[in-house]
């Protein structure tokens, strides 16, 4: 088998730069994955170059991330944000941004494609076949899981976003999978070969998430020291559920209205997806149950008060349909606050049920307020839970996805597969 040492990573992820603030748009996990596993493979003196759409005139063609990391801005479509749906008729113009990129260099500047989410996989897919070198995906969410665990109000994903995610797993050289369930529904439901899917799980920045204390950051917040501080962290649209939290906390009110004078339920993020069609949905929805006195919504934050948050919490609440990991739950846990999930996805190993928090395995309102009172009436039981948040967050670090990504892209490498015809649809 041979294998040679990887020196450079294109990185494709066209549809949500690792420049934009998570939480809203289409900013998300898979934003906080590309800048965290980037700057450690540069730490193990591997250059990544990140191409992504141009969403605004004044952004620099090329922008410098962190040292060894490069931000390609590729001009593609309109110098603004676009809806998902639009992007697809945007794949050729982003391709020839790619493309010409590499072709001002000589032969082999890249030695191995890394692409994340469908739209980047066609992509990726085409410059394999440009220039020889092997392709590997991440998935990130896929539609057939999406659309087997549809939230209420929530639309199915299309067909062609199906058959384009079927094309990308066909001709991967590798699919990283972020746990042991993802992989395996990536074998049964799009027939992914398991030699070529490998499981590296995402990681922690354990420097900014850690533990502190919960009163001091509760000051730093401006939040009352006796609260008892639900907390929702992520994009406000039907797939993370927040509405979940809300219907709990109302049912919570109703069974012990003694609640009222300290419960404060606080969602941190904005409006994405098909949550842009509804802006104001979490207000109206408070309104409409009552409890908008207890409910404080708070814009997107950067990590170093995000980590405030989890550390202000009794409990970070992650009640979403699907999950290919849940990096909200780990970071919580890493601050010591443990984590209420739903059973979905990758939140089964994000979480560990009785140890780090609870899974629910439903999405109704009164199963999620039994699940929640706990958190407040029982602090030595959820002492428990939250040092045992610490020690499972404590083996999930970057350095480590990184590594094991490395390994991947050798693999990769050394078993490259013959290109494919590619097939052109009038």
């Amino acid at each position: 088998m041979r294998r040679r040492r990887v020196n450079r990573v294109a990185t494709i992820s066209m549809h949500t730069s690792p420049l934009d603030q998570p939480g809203t748009g289409d900013a998300g996990g898979m934003n906080v994955y590309i800048v965290e596993s980037a700057r450690r493979l540069a730490e193990l003196g591997v250059e990544v170059e990140i191409f992504t759409r141009q969403t605004a005139r004044d952004l620099p063609p090329v922008a410098e991330l962190a040292p060894g990391v490069t931000v390609r801005h590729v001009t593609a479509g309109p110098y603004e944000e676009m809806d998902r749906a639009d992007l697809p008729a945007q794949l050729c113009a982003f391709l020839s941004g790619v493309l010409r990129t590499e072709a001002t260099y000589d032969p082999g500047r890249y030695d191995v494609i890394h692409s994340h989410y469908w739209l980047s996989g066609q992509v990726g897919w085409l410059a394999k076949e440009r220039w020889g070198v092997p392709l590997v995906h991440t998935m990130h969410t896929m539609a057939k899981v999406k659309n087997l665990m549809l939230a209420r109000d929530d639309k199915p994903e299309p067909r062609a976003r199906v058959v384009g995610e079927q094309q990308v797993v066909e001709v991967a050289d590798r699919l990283v999978a972020n746990t042991e369930d993802e992989a395996s529904e990536l074998m049964e439901l799009y027939a992914a070969p398991e030699e070529r899917v490998a499981v590296v799980h995402p990681g922690v920045n354990l420097t900014v998430f850690q533990p502190d204390s919960q009163g001091a950051a509760r000051h730093r917040l401006g939040l009352p020291q006796d609260a008892h501080l639900l907390l929702f962290v992520g994009r406000i649209q039907p797939l993370k559920a927040p509405d979940v939290l809300l219907r709990a906390a109302s049912r919570m009110l109703i069974e012990d209205p003694s609640l009222r004078d300290r419960l404060v339920i606080a969602c941190v993020g904005g409006p994405s997806g098909n949550g842009l069609a509804k802006p104001s949905v979490l207000t109206d929805l408070a309104a409409e149950l009552g409890i908008q006195d207890v409910v404080r919504l708070v814009p997107p934050a950067p990590q170093h008060e995000l980590a405030d948050w989890y550390r202000a919490a009794d409990v970070t609440v992650v009640p979403s349909y699907s999950e290919s990991f849940g990096l909200v739950a780990l970071e919580s846990q890493a601050c010591g606050t443990p984590v209420a999930a739903a059973a979905v996805g990758g939140l089964r190993t994000a979480v560990r049920d009785g140890v780090s928090g609870v899974l629910v395995d439903s999405h109704d309102a009164h199963d999620w307020a039994r699940a929640l009172r706990p958190f407040i009436v029982s602090p030595r039981w959820r002492d428990g839970l939250s040092a045992g948040a610490r020690a499972h967050a404590a083996a999930f670090g970057w350095q480590s996805t990184a590594s094991h990504l490395m390994d991947v892209y050798t693999q990769a490498l050394a078993t490259q597969q013959p290109s494919m015809p590619i097939a052109l649809t009038s």
